[in-house]
């Protein structure tokens, strides 16, 4: 019989906005933004990135209204 794959079970990570009271989410600030998002351009998921479910959405935000005003590249060509 095949063996399943074993699970790493880890500590969940914490919210960095969260944990850091005066770290503000602004679209402006795209060396914040450029953290939470891929080499390729694309936001990294939550289970990744360790944010909370309220800061994921408003990190979404921010990075689409940065990507419109130019801030942030739309996708990088690798």
């Amino acid at each position: 019989m095949k063996q399943g794959r074993k699970r790493r079970l880890g500590r969940r990570k914490v919210c960095p906005f969260c944990a850091d009271k005066n770290l503000l989410l602004d679209y402006k600030d795209p060396e914040l933004l450029k953290r939470f998002i891929t080499e390729r351009g694309r936001i990294i998921p939550r289970r990744i990135s360790g944010t909370c479910a309220g800061h994921q959405r408003d990190l979404a935000e921010g990075i689409k209204r940065a990507r419109n005003i130019a801030l942030l590249p739309f996708s990088t060509i690798a």
